[in-house]
């Protein structure tokens, strides 16, 4: 059986994933494109006559799906499935699974780098010392602020774990909150509205979903302080970046750091022109454990469904009830 890798980090740090396949006798697709994001026509190319696919941010639409001739399982590196046509692979009989909680640890811990980074200017400063200089750069602490926290699943949890060392105050915004999460952490919950208006930072943990792109949007982003900072680690198209580039150039709120955007790569975009603000490419979820963890899990995730088994995580449960393609 023939498994294509589209994943840009599957297998690069540590090969063990790919020895296990390996091991289990499947044939690894060879492409030139590897360590890059795919989208439909380079897909179209490679995806006629694999049985198993182990994806990154590439788009899995309904076109790719339907050339997908023997496909059983699109394996997601990672979380996050808005760019996989779920419908489209059901209707199909492929399964899709994904790793909910594999770089969650990777995740948090650069949400509160770039809190840190953006609140204390240190690219700024940085950047002062490569000129030869030697002058003060001036930040704001973290310690005590008002932490908002958009989105309670596994990674807001850990940011909040992390931000308690800061005795940071927690505001959280989520639609079903873990009650025994909250009394544990005291957390305050609130509507998303007073979370915009009291925080000192606003964290974005959601996904992308219909009923959360442009979640951010300039009614959302007016009701922030102007000493308040917008992090980003989640997905780009929640945040309504016309808005967000004029609250910062009209310096209306601090700053922003922001892991991800709407298009990614995203070309000459206005908000990597801004001083306060920080971009980094999409890397949150990416760390040498992270890697390990979900690369593994991926793996398993294939081998199980070419079983004729069940991965851990199954994004389309629907699809059992409906018929999983064969596996032959």
């Amino acid at each position: 059986m023939r498994i294509l890798i589209t994943s840009r980090m599957f297998g690069v740090l540590d090969r063990e994933p790919i020895d296990l396949l390996a091991r289990e006798g499947y044939e690894i697709v060879d492409h030139p494109y590897r360590g890059t994001t795919l989208g439909e026509d380079r897909l179209l190319e490679l995806v006629e006559n694999v049985d198993a696919a182990i994806v990154g941010d590439d788009y899995f639409t309904a076109a790719v799906i339907a050339k997908a001739n023997r496909l059983k399982i699109i394996a997601k590196y990672g979380v996050g499935v808005d760019r996989i046509d779920l419908q489209a692979a059901t209707d199909k009989g492929i399964v899709v699974s994904n790793i909910p909680g594999g770089n969650k640890h990777a995740v948090a811990d650069l949400t509160l780098t770039l809190m840190l980074a953006i609140s204390r200017q240190l690219m700024k400063a940085h950047e002062v010392v490569k000129q030869s200089g030697w002058s003060v750069v001036t930040g704001r602490e973290i310690y005590r602020k008002t932490l908002g926290v958009v989105g309670m699943g596994q990674i807001g949890k850990e940011v909040i774990r992390r931000a308690k060392g800061f005795q940071m105050n927690i505001a959280a915004y989520d639609p079903y909150p873990d009650q025994a999460f909250v009394q544990e952490h005291g957390v305050r919950l609130v509507s998303a509205e007073e979370l915009m208006r009291i925080s000192d930072f606003v964290s974005l943990h959601l996904p992308s979903l219909p009923s959360t792109r442009g979640f951010v949007d300039r009614r959302m982003i007016a009701l922030m302080k102007p000493t308040a900072y917008l992090i980003n680690t989640a997905r780009g198209d929640i945040v309504e970046e016309t808005a967000l580039v004029q609250a910062l150039q009209e310096r209306r709120i601090a700053g922003a750091a922001l892991d991800t955007l709407a298009q990614e790569p995203p070309g000459n975009h206005p908000l990597l022109h801004m001083d306060n603000v920080i971009v980094t490419p999409h890397i949150a979820g990416h760390s040498y454990e992270a890697n390990y963890t979900i690369g593994m899990s991926a793996a398993r995730s294939v081998i199980g469904v070419l079983r004729g088994g069940k991965p851990e995580h199954i994004v389309n449960p629907e699809v059992y009830d409906r018929g999983v393609r064969s596996v032959k």
